[in-house]
């Protein structure tokens, strides 16, 4: 279930809801004028969303949706959102508007992670460089490329408070999606931990996870991260496949192992990893290795030939 982040570290008009790994955390913002909400969720949990966000509400209407960036955990909800408050004006990062305007799902990233996203209209854009007024006060967009080349993260300087999306979490950071592309994004990943460190944030609200103070411990935790990945890239190319996995096994709860494969040789990122980095194994051998790590990690459990999640 949802939970709220601790009054004491947050200022009244920020609500957050803690969503956990399947739906980014949304965070709800009611000013005196308006009302707003960052990230959406996961369209599975869509229903969920919005009844969470109308009981925070209380009576008034949603104004304005944004997202980070358009990750389906991310953006899953604005469909949901859209319909329920037919008027809420979008903003969406600069670079996939054309691909938004259209639909392309592949080149918004839902065909090749094999994830879901309900098509939805984006009105306006959170461009970097400028500010947006959030619960009544300014707050900062700022690139941050690396986990997506068309992220955004939010800082408002008077509270120093950082909506860090999935660029900076308490424990790491998102995976580094352009690379399993085979572009080279590990230095805009340094290059965003230097942005966010130079904004010495005070909170820390970010994309999966509880929001947090220690911002310092997370840059130096982020960056050890870093450096592993790039003395060994495998060893992101690995944490990526793992990712992938537990991210739908949270969706489906369970999955046969013939039905997993069948995704698996649907999902063009799983494919890419493979002939990159794993190729030595067949994809019958990757896939049973993927679901023996889940399993060895305590983060699944199998029972002949199905797959939970735990």
């Amino acid at each position: 279930m949802p939970t709220t982040a601790p009054h004491d570290l947050l200022p009244p008009e920020i609500t957050v809801l803690e969503r956990g790994w399947l739906s980014a955390n949304n965070i709800l913002f009611i000013g005196q004028h308006d009302t707003a909400i960052v990230d959406t969720g996961y369209c599975s949990h869509a229903e969920q969303t919005v009844e969470l966000v109308r009981d925070a509400l209380a009576g008034r209407r949603l104004d304005r949706l944004l997202n980070t960036h358009l990750h389906s955990d991310h953006c899953g909800g604005n469909a949901a959102l859209q319909k329920a408050w037919p008027g809420v004006l979008t903003a969406i990062p600069p670079g996939q508007a054309d691909h938004v305007r259209q639909w392309d799902a592949y080149a918004l990233s839902y065909t090749p992670t094999g994830q879901e996203c309900p098509p939805f209209r984006a009105d306006t854009l959170l461009v970097p460089g400028s500010c947006v007024l959030l619960g009544d006060k300014p707050w900062q967009v700022h690139a941050a490329p690396g986990h997506d080349p068309h992220s955004v993260v939010l800082f408002e300087p008077q509270g120093r408070v950082l909506i860090s999306a999935d660029a900076l979490w308490e424990n790491g950071f998102g995976v580094v999606f352009p690379e399993l592309e085979g572009d080279d994004a590990f230095a805009h990943v340094a290059a965003t931990l230097d942005v966010i460190e130079q904004l010495a944030p005070q909170v820390v609200i970010p994309g999966h996870g509880p929001v947090f103070a220690d911002a310092p411990r997370a840059i130096d935790g982020a960056r050890r991260r870093l450096d592993g990945f790039v003395r060994n890239p495998g060893k992101h190319a690995l944490y990526a496949a793992k990712v992938l996995l537990k991210y739908k096994l949270l969706e489906w709860q369970q999955i046969s192992i013939p039905d997993l494969t069948a995704w698996a040789q649907a999902t063009p990122y799983f494919g890419m990893l493979r002939e990159r980095h794993f190729a030595a194994q067949t994809e019958a051998e990757w896939l049973q290795s993927l679901a023996d790590e889940l399993v060895r990690s305590g983060a699944a459990a199998r029972q002949g030939e199905v797959l939970h999640n735990v």
